[in-house]
C-alpha cells in the first residue's frame, strides 16, 4: 500500500510538471487575456472612454459612405476621412490637436504645391514633363526627410512632414497620368478636413484627456514619491528601536521615476498644442516642468543608490549607528523628505510654497552642515570607539548622497519658485498659518516643559485711598 500511494504521488508530481503542450498554452493564454484586459482598463479606466471615442469618430465619418448625397459629392476619396480619423485620434486633447494640425497644413501646402509643379511641367511640353516633376519629387522628398532630422522640428512637426512628403508624391505622381488634378486634390483636401475635424471635436467635447493636466500632475507625483522615500530611509537603513516591520516595499515607489523623461517631453510637446483650459492659460510655461521633471530625476539617481544600501550585505556597525552621524543623517533624510512633500502639494494645487518647506530644506542644510564639520574631526570619531576606516565608509557615502539630495530640493524649491513668479501662471498665495515653528534647526520642536514666569499686575490704588490709609496710620 505504500508503495502504491509513492507511485501515485510520483506519477501526480511528472503530471504537474510535464510540458502543457501548445492546447495546454493557448488555453492559459485565453483564460488569461480577460484579467489583461480587466487590469487595464482599472489602471486607467480613460483607456475604456478613449476607445469608444474612437468608434464614435470613425462611425461619423464612415456616414460619408452611407448617404448617398454626401458619397455622390466626395466618391471614393471619402475613405480619406477614415484614414484621417484613425491615424490623427490620439489619447490626449494636445496630440489630436498637433497630428491633426499637422495633417491639414501639410496636406495644403502639398496639394498647392503639388497642383503648381503639375501646372509648370505642362508648360514645358511633353517630353520635359515627368522629367520636371521627377526632378521636384525627388529634391522635395530628400529636403524635407533631411529637415525631420532637427530636433525642434521633429518633435512638433515630423508628423506633418511626412504627410507633405506623401500628399505632394500623390498629386503630382498621379497628376502625370490623370488630367482632373484639382478635383482629385480639392476632394481630397475636403476628406482630409472632415476627418480631422471629427477627430479633435470628438476629442474635445467627450470627456477630454488634456496633456498639459497630465504632466503637471506627473511632475508633482513624482516629487511626492521622493519624498516617501527620504521620509521612511532614515528608520530603515539604521534599523531604529521601535520600528519592527520593514517597509522596503513601500520605499520603492520613486522607480518609475527613473524613467519617466520620454514621457514628460511627450507630454510637454502636446500641451503646447492646447488652448486654455481649467487653470492653466494660453503659452503656460511648459517648458519649466521640464525643468523640474530633470532635477527630480538627477534626485531619484541618487536615492536609487541609497537604496542600493537597504538591500546591501555590508550594513554600518551598531556602534556606529549610535553615534551622532546616525542622527544627522536621519534628520538630513526625514526634514528633505518632508520638504519634498509640500513642494509637491504646492505644486498640485498650484499653490506658492509656504514657509514650511523652506524650513524644513532649511532644517536639513543645518545637519548636512554639521554632519560635514563632524566628518572633518574624523580621528575623534574613530578614536573614541576604536573603529576602522573602513566600517565607517558606508555611513560616510550614505551621509554624502543625502547631502547632494538636500541640493537637489534646494534646487527644486527654486524652480517651483520660478514657475509661480511667471506672469501668465495662476498660482494661488499660501494661506498664512496659524502657528509659525521656528526654523532653526536647533530649536526644540515642542515648547511644553519651558518653565513660564507668570506676572500678575493688581489693580493701582486711587489718591483718596493713599490718603485714607496715611491718617489711619498717623
Amino acid at each position: 500500500m505504500a508503495s502504491e500511494a509513492v507511485r501515485d504521488q510520483n506519477n501526480r508530481n511528472e503530471g504537474e510538471n510535464r510540458d502543457p503542450g501548445f492546447c495546454g498554452k493557448l488555453m492559459n493564454k485565453v483564460v488569461e487575456f480577460p484579467r489583461k484586459l480587466k487590469k487595464l482598463g482599472q489602471d486607467d479606466p480613460r483607456r475604456i472612454v478613449h476607445s469608444l471615442k474612437v468608434g464614435l469618430a470613425v462611425l461619423l465619418v464612415s456616414l460619408l459612405y452611407y448617404f448617398q448625397p454626401l458619397y455622390d459629392g466626395l466618391g471614393a476619396t471619402a475613405m480619406w476621412a477614415v484614414l484621417t480619423v484613425v491615424v490623427v485620434f490620439e489619447f490626449s486633447v494636445g496630440a489630436t490637436l498637433g497630428r491633426g494640425l499637422n495633417r491639414i497644413l501639410a496636406t495644403f501646402l502639398a496639394g498647392a504645391l503639388g497642383f503648381g509643379v503639375h501646372h509648370l511641367a505642362n508648360l514645358s511640353g511633353e517630353t520635359a514633363h515627368p522629367i520636371l516633376i521627377g526632378v521636384f519629387v525627388f529634391l522635395l522628398a530628400a529636403s524635407v526627410t533631411f529637415l525631420r532630422f532637427f530636433p525642434r522640428l521633429k518633435a512638433r512637426y515630423d508628423y506633418g512632414l511626412l504627410i507633405f512628403i506623401l500628399t505632394f508624391c500623390l498629386i503630382s505622381v498621379s497628376g502625370y497620368r490623370d488630367e482632373e488634378i484639382l478635383e482629385m486634390a480639392h476632394k481630397r483636401v475636403s476628406t482630409i478636413l472632415i476627418g480631422a475635424f471629427t477627430a479633435v471635436f470628438v476629442c474635445v467635447l467627450i470627456c477630454p484627456v488634456w496633456a498639459g493636466d497630465d504632466l503637471h500632475n506627473s511632475v508633482a507625483n513624482n516629487i511626492e514619491k521622493l519624498g516617501s522615500f527620504l521620509e521612511g530611509f532614515g528608520d530603515e537603513y539604521f534599523k531604529v528601536v521601535g520600528n519592527t516591520e520593514s517597509n522596503k516595499a513601500l520605499l520603492q515607489g520613486y522607480s518609475s521615476v527613473l524613467n519617466s523623461k520620454q514621457s514628460e517631453e511627450s507630454q510637454a510637446n502636446f500641451a503646447r498644442w492646447e488652448p486654455r483650459h481649467g487653470k492653466f492659460r494660453y503659452r503656460h510655461p511648459w517648458k519649466h516642468y521640464l525643468k523640474i521633471g530633470t532635477l527630480t530625476r538627477q534626485c531619484a539617481y541618487r536615492i536609487d543608490t541609497l537604496n542600493g544600501y537597504l538591500n546591501s550585505e555590508i550594513q554600518t556597525p551598531l556602534n556606529i549607528q549610535s553615534n551622532k552621524v546616525q542622527e544627522l543623517c536621519m534628520k538630513m533624510s526625514s526634514e528633505s523628505g518632508k520638504a519634498l512633500k509640500e513642494l509637491a502639494w504646492a505644486l498640485k494645487t498650484m499653490t506658492k510654497p509656504c514657509s514650511a518647506a523652506s524650513c524644513h530644506i532649511t532644517k536639513s542644510r543645518a545637519a548636512a552642515n554639521n554632519l560635514k564639520s563632524l566628518l572633518k574631526t574624523s580621528a575623534a570619531l574613530l578614536g573614541s570607539e576604536g573603529i576602522h576606516l573602513l566600517d565607517i565608509v558606508p555611513a560616510i557615502t550614505v551621509a554624502s548622497l543625502l547631502s547632494d539630495v538636500v541640493s537637489y530640493a534646494e534646487q527644486i524649491e527654486k524652480s517651483i519658485h520660478e514657475l509661480s513668479s511667471f506672469s501668465h501662471v495662476q498660482f494661488k498665495s499660501a494661506e498664512p498659518t496659524k502657528t509659525l515653528q521656528p526654523c532653526n534647526s536647533s530649536a526644540s520642536s515642542t515648547n511644553d516643559n519651558v518653565p513660564h514666569l507668570v506676572i500678575t499686575i493688581h489693580k493701582l490704588p486711587s489718591q483718596q485711598e493713599i490718603g485714607s490709609k496715611q491718617g489711619a496710620a498717623n
